[in-house]
């Protein structure tokens, strides 16, 4: 039976940056294929329970930065716990990689979230975005224009309805034959599935 992972996630997320390559590393150590699913989360978190950062209790948002910062030690990644550019709006980075070919989706996602995480780069802003894109050895300015189509933001939409409907609340979230992990702190358990 083929091994296929569901990937949902929003490239704001600090904790999809710090599981990325090696949640990328374990699929491909197990021959997985994965399916990129970026979502919104701004539709997510209300019908979850959840809180975007800026309406957290101010004891969690501070305890994130602890827990930041003993992830970036522990996994060697580099990563600004205060990048120039965060909080951004996610919608446009998003639309940008699902408008990618499906073979590097998964390559772009991760260009986008080293942008933000460890280069301190503007995903809201479309030549920043078409600048990475190239950098993948993509058309950056042609990917910009089919992100802004409505078939790519009906793709967003529905991906987003599909982990509602699913009870997908948190990013990163890797979804393999109907069992959930959320975090990249339980990718030690996904790897233990896709090894059985």
């Amino acid at each position: 039976m083929e091994k296929i992972v569901d990937y949902y996630f929003t490239p704001t997320s600090p904790w999809t940056y710090l599981g990325h390559a090696r949640f990328g590393e374990i699929a491909r150590r197990h021959g997985a294929a994965i399916r990129v699913k970026p979502v919104d989360y701004g539709r997510i978190f209300p019908i979850s329970g959840g809180l975007p950062l800026a309406k957290r209790a101010p004891q969690r948002q501070s305890y994130r930065l602890f827990e930041l910062e003993r992830w970036r030690k522990h996994l060697g990644v580099p990563l600004t716990i205060h990048p120039k550019f965060f909080p951004a709006p996610a919608e446009h980075a998003a639309r940008l990689i699902l408008a990618a070919p499906v073979a590097v989706q998964f390559q772009l996602a991760g260009a986008v979230l080293r942008g933000i995480w460890a280069e301190e780069k503007d995903i809201a802003d479309a030549a920043t975005l078409g600048a990475i894109a190239d950098s993948c050895g993509l058309d950056g300015a042609r990917l910009v224009s089919a992100a802004q189509t409505p078939e790519t933001a009906a793709l967003y939409d529905s991906l987003t309805a599909e982990a509602i409907e699913l009870q997908v609340f948190g990013a990163p979230t890797y979804r393999y034959r109907d069992e959930p992990f959320w975090g990249q702190d339980r990718l030690e358990f996904l790897d233990r599935a896709l090894a059985a």
